[in-house]
C-alpha cells in the first residue's frame, strides 16, 4: 500500500487514547487518512481525537469501546460501515500488561489479558476484515504484538501467551488474505517508552513498587519513543513485511530466537535470578 498518500483512505486505530496507537494514528492523519479511533480511555482518546483534528487534514470519528466486549466491538464496527463499505488499514493496537510468573496468575488476570491482549484483535478482524474482502480493493491489517510475541520470559507468563497467539493469528490471517490484496503485518515493539509501564499488572513476586519504578526508569532511559514506532510502522506497511521488530533489541531478540535459542533462553534465565536476588528476601 502507498502510504506515502492515505486522501480517500479510512484508517482505524484501536487503543489510541496514548502511546504507540495515538501517534501511528496522528500519522495516518498526516498523510490524509480519515481516522476512526477507539479506546476505553474517554480523556485520552479525546485528546487524540482534537490532536488529528488540528491537523486539518483528514477527519475523525472517535468512540469508547472496550475491545475485549464482542458486543461493543459489534455495535461499533455498525457505526464505522454505516458510513463507509469498509476501512482501509485496520490497526489492532489496544493492549495490557502483566508482569508475572504463571504460578502467581489467577484466572481472573487470565481472562482480563485475553480478552484485550487477544480477543480484542480476534473482534478487530472477525468485525472489519470481511467488509474488507467483500470491497474488494485490497487494504492492510496491522496487528501489534511485542518482542515477547517470539520471545517469552517467565516474568511474563500471560502476557507473552497473548502475544504469542497474535503472531500466530497474523501468520495465518495473512496467508488467508494474500488472495483479496490485503497484507497483514505483526508489529513487535521491544522497550518502548510508553504508559503501559504504570499502568500494568504485577503479580506474585513481581508485585512490588520498587520493582515497577526500576522498570520505568529501564525504559525511560532507552526512550524509544511511540513516534519513532509509528514512523517503523507506516514504513512496515509499505513494505508489506509479515513482522516489523522495532527497535534495536526487538531485532536482536528476533534473530538470537532463530539462531541461539539455548543462548538466549540461559541469558534469560540469568538475568531474573540477578534480579530476585536484589528483591527483598521476604519477596523472594
Amino acid at each position: 500500500m502507498d502510504m506515502a498518500d492515505l486522501r480517500g483512505r479510512t484508517a482505524l486505530v484501536t487503543g489510541a487514547g496514548s502511546g504507540i496507537g495515538r501517534e501511528t494514528a496522528l500519522a495516518f492523519a498526516r498523510r490524509g487518512a480519515d481516522l476512526v479511533v477507539c479506546d476505553v480511555n474517554h480523556q485520552g482518546l479525546d485528546e487524540t481525537a482534537a490532536r488529528i483534528r488540528s491537523l486539518s487534514r483528514g477527519g475523525v470519528s472517535s468512540h469508547v469501546v472496550d475491545v475485549a466486549d464482542a458486543r461493543q466491538m459489534a455495535d461499533f464496527a455498525a457505526a464505522v460501515h454505516a458510513r463507509v463499505a469498509a476501512v482501509d488499514l485496520l490497526m489492532n493496537n489496544a493492549g495490557i500488561g502483566i508482569g508475572g510468573g504463571f504460578l502467581d496468575t489467577s484466572l481472573e488476570d487470565w481472562e482480563w489479558i485475553l480478552g484485550v491482549n487477544l480477543r480484542g484483535v480476534i473482534h478487530g478482524c472477525h468485525f472489519f476484515v470481511p467488509r474488507m474482502v467483500e470491497r474488494g480493493a485490497g487494504g492492510h491489517v496491522i496487528n501489534v504484538a511485542s518482542a515477547a510475541g517470539y520471545v517469552a520470559t517467565s516474568d511474563l507468563a500471560a502476557y507473552c501467551t497473548t502475544k504469542f497467539g497474535v503472531l500466530g493469528l497474523s501468520e495465518a490471517l495473512r496467508d488467508e488474505l494474500a488472495a483479496h490484496r490485503i497484507g497483514v503485518t505483526t508489529v513487535c515493539p521491544g522497550l518502548i517508552n510508553t504508559p503501559i509501564t504504570r499502568s500494568a499488572k504485577l503479580v506474585g513476586r513481581d508485585a512490588s513498587e520498587a520493582l515497577r519504578e526500576e522498570m520505568v526508569r529501564v525504559y525511560e532511559r532507552r526512550n524509544y519513543t511511540p513516534e519513532r514506532v509509528a514512523r517503523n510502522i507506516l514504513k512496515a506497511v509499505a513494505r508489506n513485511r509479515a513482522v516489523a521488530p522495532i527497535a534495536a533489541e526487538a531485532w536482536l531478540l528476533y534473530y538470537a530466537k532463530r539462531f541461539f535459542p539455548g543462548a538466549l533462553a540461559w541469558l534469560a534465565r540469568r538475568a531474573r535470578e540477578r534480579r530476585l536476588a536484589r528483591l527483598p528476601a521476604a519477596r523472594r
